[in-house]
């Protein structure tokens, strides 16, 4: 839990109360629990533009978590499709709270587990993966289309490697040094390490653009693309007042002022989503990449290790 906005030192260990499911809803008893940039973002209330026009000293919800896999412990009113025991697996959205023992989950937010997948593999997949396939789809990727992914080697991009391949794409990856061989492996066709070449630089354009780490400027990145996805936030740096919003407010403007497409994609979690990733990792098309577990008592650490660290892939608490 966290009482203040702050870095990982504000999330302290403590005990609840176990809640219960209401009507149409569906208690999980964790297994496992993956970090995103989104946690980042909200437990440092970074940018600070976000904490307006309320919460401005504290988050609303005081546990940190968006994705959650384990068994079902408990149904509400209303809920027929799962039963006690159950594997499942799901994606809170702006609800959060899956930073704990048992969690409160909304019926259409959840789905059964892969069959194929641990829990700690399940747990990686439903935000990061949900947003790379939110992006590729509202591009309109499609096979034989050139792809560049800038971020290639993070939550979200590993999964973009392994999506953009499985609709037939030709993928060309950005990323650090030490990541050149992950990203390969994904199944990337070409792998730009940004250490030593500006991919803006680099002659040549791609059918689509996506950004998931808004550190350059809109210039760079239409420059390269016919259809420019912008979904980068980034735990690198904290203290700004605007973060991204400078560049996604330029995009704004250039998508209705230019003839470029330009896409700012907000995917929302659902059931169909998971059912979706599900069906990708039973045919093999899609396998979660872990980073690091952490046992929950250690959340603290686990986000520390994800904003210093850059963090390759994802970051899961184990329970």
């Amino acid at each position: 839990m966290q009482d203040r906005y702050g870095g990982p030192e504000q999330l302290r260990w403590t005990e609840v109360a176990t809640p219960e499911p209401g009507d149409g809803e569906v208690l999980i008893a964790t297994r496992a629990a993956s970090l995103n940039a989104w946690d980042w973002h909200f437990m440092r209330g970074d940018p600070y533009l976000m904490r307006l026009p309320r919460n401005l000293t504290r988050p609303a919800h005081r546990i940190r978590g968006r994705d959650v896999a384990g068994e079902v412990a408990a149904v509400g009113a209303g809920v027929t499709e799962f039963r006690v025991g159950d594997p499942v697996f799901a994606d809170l959205g702006a609800r959060e709270g899956t930073f704990a023992e048992f969690v409160r989950a909304p019926r259409e937010l959840v789905a059964p587990k892969p069959a194929g997948l641990s829990m700690i593999e399940a747990a990686a997949l439903p935000l990061a993966a949900g947003a790379a396939l939110g992006c590729l789809r509202e591009a309109g990727l499609t096979a034989g289309q050139r792809l560049l992914i800038n971020g290639a080697s993070g939550g979200v991009g590993t999964f973009a490697v392994q999506i953009a391949k499985a609709f037939g794409a030709e993928v060309t990856a950005v990323c650090s040094t030490r990541n050149v061989d992950l990203v390969t492996e994904l199944g990337a066709d070409h792998v730009i390490d940004y250490h030593r070449e500006d991919f803006a630089r680099r002659p040549g354009r791609f059918d689509v653009v996506l950004d998931l780490v808004g550190n350059r400027t809109l210039a760079d990145l239409r420059s390269k693309g016919g259809t420019v996805v912008l979904s980068g936030g980034g735990t690198s740096r904290g203290g700004s007042f605007l973060g991204p919003f400078p560049l996604v407010v330029r995009g704004m403007l250039a998508a209705r002022t230019t003839r470029q497409r330009i896409i700012l994609p907000e995917p929302a979690p659902s059931r169909a989503t998971l059912e979706t990733l599900g069906a990708m990792t039973g045919s093999g098309a899609l396998t979660p990449v872990v980073d690091r577990t952490y046992p929950l008592a250690e959340a603290a650490d686990a986000m520390r290790y994800l904003e210093t660290e850059h963090a390759r892939a994802k970051v899961v608490l184990t329970v």
